[in-house]
């Protein structure tokens, strides 16, 4: 069994207008040294199983089918091996 985590942001190029708005809130609160502010998606699941590799092709599987929008976001992942009874 693995625990997964997925980090989901938004690439370098494109626009982040809910980055600008998060960095705009910021500023009128009086954090005016805030900038360049990116909004993305952290999600946490556990993938049955016991290797490694499928475990591994199948998280990037469900990235690319849904987890991100490869198109304007990018994603990073982590896979650690949990005892079972952990669960």
């Amino acid at each position: 069994m693995f625990q997964a985590t997925v980090h989901v942001t938004i690439k370098e190029n494109v626009l982040d207008p809910q980055g600008q708005a998060v960095e705009g809130a910021l500023h009128s609160l009086g954090f005016g040294h805030a900038r360049d502010v990116r909004v993305g998606k952290f999600l946490e699941l556990t993938i049955d199983g016991d290797n490694r590799e499928e475990a591994e092709a199948d998280l990037r599987e469900m990235c690319e089918k849904l987890l991100a929008n490869t198109v304007i976001e990018d994603y990073r992942v982590e896979l650690v091996e949990v005892d079972g009874e952990e669960q």
